[in-house]
């Protein structure tokens, strides 16, 4: 039987605010345990929350970048369970009046584009978190997370490959960071995905029993767990048994998923409004004042890039993948306006290559706009050829100054003298009759040997498009 895998992810984002949802403690990453949890994080008696405002204006940020639907009344819930780290006994969330629904992400999987719709996204507060090393066979509780402010962001079932999910998930973490409401440090838990998948016979309307796979903080961990839990899934039922739902954990060490408790459904939560905090009101003008705020969001760029470079939309989504991407692309289009296709080249190709091999961040690229500018300029008036210029790229990246000056200390100036051209195709071709006879009764690999000799003895330094024509004139 051919089986549909169908995945919806529900995403926790840590917002960038510098205290908690409901309390003025830190929210720094790496303190020492316990130094930075207060009494309301805590819920000691008579303390009161009260809601963070820069939290709010991250989540209504978010709802105009996906084109979701910004209620201007939204109730904070109480989600009541009990574990080790959730001191109070239940977390402060939205249940029934999130103050986001709707909206939607646009992913590229492959050659295909489709839109993620979402659910909701709604405010929340963070847990604490239990420790389990080096504690001697002991549990510790650090619950300096306690009470940090997350924007949980639920999509609906729509995605049908683990490719796909983690196309979204990329999606969804770049716009987050784009549009500055959460750090993205998947190390440090600021951005993390709990996967919903279920299976069920291809072509079929109603969707299969679904397990959920929680805390998975990497794009390569969310794609190995959904394809484990695929086939699990799909094993079981072709045994002739049922799946369970159930929560479960990633392995990844043994690359499988595991049971660790049944599934939740939200009746076992008994929600209720939080009795200590009222309902969250967002005015129209508090919106409008933070829709102006907004910056230019990926998919409106994209466009443009497309529609004012001449780019294709390959191209596009690449350069807007990141913020940083999209705003180096930016400087460096600029400095080179009449050559977009070249300064996009160098961005996703040679740049790109580097920081990978490096890992670098662009923003730290030791080659900056303005600088790869300078070289692409050489480029473009044909100072350089493209194995020079990337002689030269090494070079600035080494810190050994600007194109200019590595160009003249190296004396690597192209060859486009036609004289100096064709001095060097008459020498190639007598060193190489055999060859040049091939080439003549038809056999077109021989051009590429001859063309690689002239290159050879011109050091490089030949003007390829020009040494090309004189090479195959002489040849007539």
């Amino acid at each position: 039987m051919d089986w549909e895998v169908v995945i919806g992810l529900e995403t926790h984002a840590q917002l960038s605010t510098q205290s908690k949802m409901f309390s003025e403690a830190p929210t720094a990453f790496g303190a020492a345990p316990n130094t930075q949890a207060n009494a309301v994080d805590i819920g000691l008696p008579g303390v009161l929350p009260v809601a963070n405002r820069g939290a709010v204006e991250r989540a209504i940020r978010f709802g105009l970048a996906v084109g979701g639907t910004l209620h201007r009344r939204s109730v904070f819930a109480r989600k009541n369970y009990f574990y080790p780290d959730l001191p109070k006994g239940y977390q402060i969330s939205q249940y029934e009046l999130p103050i986001v629904t709707g909206g939607s992400v646009r992913i590229r999987s492959g050659a295909t584009e489709k839109r993620v719709r979402l659910t909701r996204a709604h405010l929340e507060e963070d847990a604490g978190k239990s420790l389990h090393e080096d504690l001697h066979g002991m549990s510790g509780i650090d619950l300096n997370r306690a009470g940090t402010p997350l924007l949980e962001i639920v999509s609906e079932p729509d995605m049908r490959s683990a490719d796909e999910a983690v196309a979204y998930a990329k999606a969804l973490h770049a716009l987050v960071r784009w549009i500055d409401i959460c750090d993205g440090n998947m190390q440090e838990g600021s951005f993390r995905c709990d996967a919903n998948v279920s299976v069920r016979p291809a072509g079929a309307e109603r969707l299969g029993t679904r397990c959920e796979i929680k805390n998975l903080n990497s794009f390569r961990f969310l794609e190995r767990a959904i394809l484990f839990e695929t086939r699990r899934q799909v094993e079981i039922l072709e045994d002739g048994g049922a799946v369970r739902q159930e929560t479960r954990l990633y392995d990844p060490e043994r690359d499988e998923t595991r049971s660790m408790r049944s599934k939740e459904d939200a009746p076992d939560y008994r929600y209720f409004p939080d009795p200590d905090l009222l309902p969250l009101a967002v005015s129209d003008a508090w919106i409008a004042e933070v829709r102006a705020a907004l910056p230019e969001l990926p998919e409106a760029m994209r466009e443009r890039f497309m529609r004012e470079h001449g780019l294709p939309a390959y191209d596009a989504g690449l350069l807007t993948a990141t913020r940083e991407i999209a705003t180096y692309f930016e400087a460096l289009v600029g400095a080179l306006p009449q050559q977009p296709k070249l300064a996009a080249n160098w961005v996703m190709g040679e740049l790109s290559a580097r920081l990978n091999r490096e890992n670098v961040d662009i923003a730290r690229s030791p080659v900056d706009s303005t600088a790869l500018a300078g070289l692409l300029a050489r480029v473009a008036d044909g100072t350089l050829s493209g194995k020079l210029a990337r002689e030269v790229f090494d070079a600035m990246w080494e810190g050994q100054g600007s194109a200019d000056r590595i160009i003249a200390a190296r004396g690597l100036q192209q060859i486009s003298d036609s004289g100096e051209l064709e001095r060097i195709v008459a020498a190639v071709l007598d060193a190489n009759p055999a060859q040049a006879a091939e080439y003549r009764a038809g056999r077109d690999k021989a051009f590429n040997y001859l063309v690689g000799q002239a290159m050879k003895a011109s050091k490089g330094k030949a003007n390829p498009a020009q040494l090309s024509a004189i090479l195959k004139r002489k040849l007539r």
